[in-house]
């Protein structure tokens, strides 16, 4: 299973009215571990960069004067992305910048076949942790992954990060490294944790311990008290 953790930076938040990706930044996943191959790169916009978004990411149109245009590594990234499942966080604005920069590099959209699919961890965590914040620094800081080095938002920063919370979200594993080096598809948590068990992966199991069972059954009472002892957790 080959899997690419993408994220990008861009001019503005909307493609429609002009705006243009200005970094890509991309990570290997191979069944669950990441390669060490990237995929990284500044792009000259051709335009200038909202404020807001300078402040965000810190790029100026002078950091990119002497950077490539997309149409000239569009087919290399093409090459890079095939076939593998993206996972992107807020799929919707990264797929739907892309589209529209593959379409004027004259490639077609990605979402168009190119890639086997997409998963969208910003559709996934609201699953998971529905009425919590869900952002890429809520979700580090949720799973205890160091960002401290995040002071602006980056692309390939941003896709190293993604890939461990990814990890972390579906099945635990974020440190494991084996090299050197537009239709978008939520899937469910149900779905996400059918994969990890196909392939295969030891997950340890953590017993609650005596003090835990106690709030638990303390916690059953309040359940049974508000529904007339029609509680499925103890008639279970």
């Amino acid at each position: 299973m080959r899997q690419i953790v993408l994220d990008t930076e861009t001019t503005g938040l909307d493609w429609q009215r002009g705006h243009r990706i200005i970094e890509i930044g991309c990570i290997e996943l191979l069944n669950r571990r990441q390669t060490g191959k990237t995929w990284h790169s500044y792009l000259n916009p051709e335009r200038s960069i909202d404020e807001a978004a300078q402040e965000i990411h810190g790029i100026s149109p002078e950091d990119l004067a002497d950077k490539p245009l997309f149409k000239d590594v569009a087919f290399e990234l093409l090459d890079f992305l095939r076939d593998a499942e993206l996972i992107i966080h807020n799929a919707l604005f990264d797929v739907g910048f892309l589209d529209n920069e593959f379409r004027l590099a004259g490639a077609g959209p990605i979402s168009g076949g190119a890639v086997a699919s997409v998963l969208d961890t910003l559709s996934l965590a609201r699953q998971m942790h529905p009425g919590q914040r869900n952002s890429l620094d809520a979700l580090c800081k949720r799973y205890g992954i160091d960002n401290a080095r995040r002071e602006l938002h980056g692309a390939l920063i941003d896709a190293r990060l993604l890939a461990e919370v990814y990890l972390a979200m579906t099945g635990g594993q974020t440190a494991l490294s084996l090299g050197t080096g537009s239709a978008v598809s939520n899937v469910s948590g149900a779905a996400v944790a059918g994969r990890v068990l196909r392939d295969a992966i030891e997950l340890p199991v953590l017993r609650a311990s005596e003090s835990e069972l106690s709030e638990h059954e303390t916690y059953l009472d309040v359940i049974d008290a508000t529904c007339a002892g029609k509680s499925l957790w103890r008639r279970t």
